[in-house]
């Protein structure tokens, strides 16, 4: 997965960003995401969305190359429905999605 390393560098470069403020903004050392940009190793998903958010690049760009066809585009179907939900109800999907992120996050 080492595509993700060689665009998360590209996308903080940029942004602007170098190691040090980018790892102090995710709250990681700047030695662990010089490892993720090297791809010795791999983020947690917490950490792979503080460094999107941070960087402003969204997941999409930033595992274009790493996801096979198939879970693109199950994701982007995925996304596409619940753009058709009403406001209301992509409010309470997002909800459901953030408690189970911050749950992850706890592991």
């Amino acid at each position: 997965m080492e595509g993700i390393g060689k665009r998360i560098k590209a996308s903080r470069i940029s942004a602007g960003l170098t190691q040090e403020r980018l790892a102090e903004k995710v709250g990681i050392s700047s030695t662990y995401l010089s490892a993720i940009e090297c791809s010795v190793k791999e983020p947690k998903l917490s950490t792979f969305v503080r460094i999107a958010n941070a960087i402003g690049a969204s997941a999409d760009d930033l595992l274009a190359d790493v996801l096979s066809i198939k879970q693109y585009e199950q994701y982007i179907e995925r996304e596409e429905r619940i753009r058709k939900l009403p406001l209301k109800e992509q409010n309470k999907i997002y909800r459901v999605l953030d408690v189970m992120i911050e749950e992850a996050e706890k592991e």
